[in-house]
């Protein structure tokens, strides 16, 4: 046989287990540990708290409910791509990818190499804090150390690890997962059994906590409360991903609803009882003192482990942090395969590795520009202007249930969205209550990402005018 022509395709190497490894350690990141004291200073209780923590997991739950019908319609690599370009046309889908390739997607991952170096840094006492050279460029200064050496250290093994073949990278992710489930459960567990709690403390209210940092306007009432909602739902923000990744799931009609639903569904119950732990643990006052450079999550373990607490919980971030790396670099490069894959980026980007048979020229370049990004430390910056952008793609890619319902009735639906229609419009809804909340509070922020993300534009003219477009992969076939 003539292995020239014989044509590479991705391989279905992903179990369940890798699938649902991939929603929980993409979701689960430094938020379980972090959150807590802010959304105690926004709703004052530990009832309030808990209530806002299963609200926006429940209104996840109804995404993923969602995209579970979409995912198993359409399970091609590149997931919310193929979702918008099937039903809105191949702009809207370009801009969607232009956005996570060039910011999103490599801006988080380059957020979390640098967590990963700075929790490393606590871990072994300040070893990282040397400078080894710096520049000045036109007066802006460009420093680079140990800290930025550990991050860019951590993308180039991560995205090796995700070059060897899907099923490594399925392994990987399960491993990376479990410590991180452990690492909750223990921290949890800990302070129930150990720590000298009270449940009287949940009937408690923060009353003269420092609330340090937290905006005095996002404090009690309704704006406190939807404060504490958008930091939950950020702590919840990633269950999408695996759909990115539906072109490499085992028997996809069956296992990405489950892994949608069920990992979605377990990080629910990890959340709440971790949160319900620390309110064991400490009166809402003392969590709501607690000091922004530390954690309620340290804290907590300090009562039951004492000065190995700090430790224990830096060790905790930087697991979280490198799973998560881990997770965003296996589903990110099949952003740019797809578009490639279209004639709508960098045709090297659509090769597949003969070994491995993994897009391993989408992984290094995004790699490239994910260490670009960590070291002009604009990454935050960035990923912060794009999240007004981000949920407007979840919403039209909610809508496209409603779509493709109305427009190709006959495409088989392994999979049915449970609650249609009251569902999708209980998701969009609140899609569009988080978009007008983050217009209303943050208009600079969220105009400027509008304009990063418009940007795509030109270059979609470009690419499209040279006419190197091509038809897309056949996702259904033409009616009968």
């Amino acid at each position: 046989m003539n292995h020239d022509s014989t044509p590479i395709t991705l391989v279905r190497g992903l179990g369940l287990i890798a699938a649902v490894s991939i929603v929980v350690g993409n979701v689960i990141g430094t938020g379980v540990f972090l959150k807590a004291r802010v959304m105690t200073c926004n709703v004052d209780t530990p009832g309030m708290v808990l209530t806002a923590w299963i609200v926006a997991g429940l209104l996840s739950l109804a995404g993923a409910l969602t995209y579970a019908e979409l995912a198993a319609m359409m399970p091609r690599a590149g997931g919310e791509y193929v979702f918008l370009r099937e039903s809105y046309g191949s702009r809207l889908a370009f801009l969607y990818g232009w956005m996570q390739i060039f910011i999103a997607k490599t801006g988080s991952q380059a957020s979390v190499a640098v967590a990963f170096a700075i929790f490393l840094n606590v871990l072994t006492g300040g070893m990282l804090d040397r400078e080894i050279f710096a520049l000045d460029l036109f007066g802006w200064r460009l420093s680079f150390g140990r800290v930025q050496l550990v991050a860019l250290g951590a993308i180039a093994l991560m995205t090796a690890v995700n070059c060897a073949a899907v099923v490594v990278s399925g392994w990987v992710a399960t491993l990376l997962t479990v410590i991180k489930i452990a690492l909750v459960l223990g921290v949890g567990l800990g302070a129930f059994l150990f720590a000298p709690g009270d449940f009287a403390h949940f009937a408690m209210s923060n009353e003269g906590g420092t609330c340090q940092g937290v905006d005095p306007a996002a404090r009690a009432g309704l704006a406190g409360f939807s404060a504490a909602m958008l930091g939950a739902l950020w702590g919840y923000d990633g269950w999408n991903n695996v759909t990115l990744v539906a072109g490499e799931v085992k028997n996809p009609q069956r296992n990405i609803p489950l892994a949608l639903i069920g990992g979605t569904s377990l990080i629910i119950l990890l959340y709440v009882f971790v949160n319900a732990a620390y309110f064991y643990a400490l009166t809402p006052t003392e969590v709501a003192s607690v000091s922004p450079n530390s954690s309620v999550a340290t804290e907590v373990t300090g009562r039951f482990l004492g000065p190995l607490a700090a430790g224990l919980i830096a060790a905790a971030l930087m697991a979280s942090s490198i799973g998560t790396l881990h997770t965003s670099i296996l589903t990110g490069a099949r952003v740019p395969f797809a578009m490639a894959r279209d004639g709508l980026f960098f045709q090297g980007l659509a090769k597949l590795s003969a070994h491995s048979r993994v897009p391993v020229g989408a992984l290094i370049a995004q790699a490239i520009w994910a260490g670009l990004l960590a070291l002009s430390g604009s990454f935050d910056a960035l990923t912060d202007y794009v999240i007004f952008g981000s949920w407007i793609f979840y919403g039209l890619t909610t809508s496209a249930v409603f779509v493709l319902r109305r427009r190709r009735p006959d495409v088989p639906r392994p999979y049915r969205a449970w609650g249609y229609p009251v569902v999708p419009t209980l998701f969009l809804a609140v899609t569009a209550w988080l978009l007008v909340t983050t217009l209303m509070t943050a208009p600079l922020r969220s105009f400027i990402g509008l304009g990063l993300i418009a940007l795509g534009l030109p270059v979609y003219w470009l690419i499209t005018r040279r006419g190197a477009t091509r038809e897309p992969e056949r996702v259904f076939a033409d009616p009968e």
